[in-house]
């Protein structure tokens, strides 16, 4: 907030639980009074394995082993917190005939790797419900695209003690920028459906622009 606010941008901040519906109501309404309209959305909130297993990297837990109230924390927060803020931002979209979603996600991999019940599954069903807000958004001219990094993140909830080399091979929040910028411009109008991964970005825009233009996409 501060280095927007530094970089002579305006920034306001709202504080919201996503996880309560009355939370997520409130945070919409005020953020749509504040701002005049809203045109674009990031679904970004999300905790990680580290909120149930501090060691889920070294010493992964069989999904059985897992804390129902950690399981169901993060599926609150992943899952239903997209659905929640979603749902509540569509309303405003459908009304106004027009807006765009982002939803974060991560690799598939990740999805299906031993010991990450329940961040795999949550981020799973979050991507499910990303294809279905697609489809159902689409008769309104809202747009709904996924955006993930492309590797792991050096975000809070890497295990602090990782070891420095792995940690150096961390992609930095940063690479999710220019990704997300670009959903938000005008040459991604009616752009819809969509999954990029933020370290493959440069070759997806060329084949995308490629294709607009109808030119071959470069090798």
């Amino acid at each position: 907030m501060a280095l927007h606010r530094a970089g002579g941008l305006a920034a306001e901040p709202l504080a919201v639980d996503v996880r309560e519906p009355q939370s997520v109501a409130a945070a919409v309404a005020a953020a749509h009074s504040r701002l005049g309209g809203i045109d674009l959305v990031v679904n970004n909130a999300g905790i990680g394995m580290r909120t149930v297993n501090p060691r889920f990297l070294t010493q992964p837990q069989p999904f059985f082993e897992v804390d129902p109230a950690g399981f169901a924390d993060v599926v609150a927060t992943n899952l239903t917190g997209y659905f929640l803020v979603a749902r509540a931002f569509a309303r405003i979209f459908i009304e106004q005939g027009h807006g765009r979603f982002v939803n974060v996600s991560m690799n598939h991999e990740t999805m299906r790797r031993p010991g990450f019940v329940p961040y795999g599954p949550s981020r799973a069903g979050a991507e499910a419900l990303s294809l279905i807000m697609t489809e159902d958004l689409r008769p309104f001219g809202v747009t709904v695209n996924i955006v993930l990094p492309g590797g792991a993140t050096a975000t809070g909830m890497i295990p602090d003690e990782l070891p420095e080399p792995a940690r150096a091979g961390l992609l930095p929040a940063e690479v999710m920028g220019p990704p997300a910028v670009f959903l938000a411009s005008a040459e991604a109008q009616g752009l819809t459906g969509e999954r990029i991964a933020a370290t493959d970005f440069r070759r997806w825009l060329a084949d995308f622009r490629a294709q607009r233009s109808g030119a071959s996409p470069p090798d």
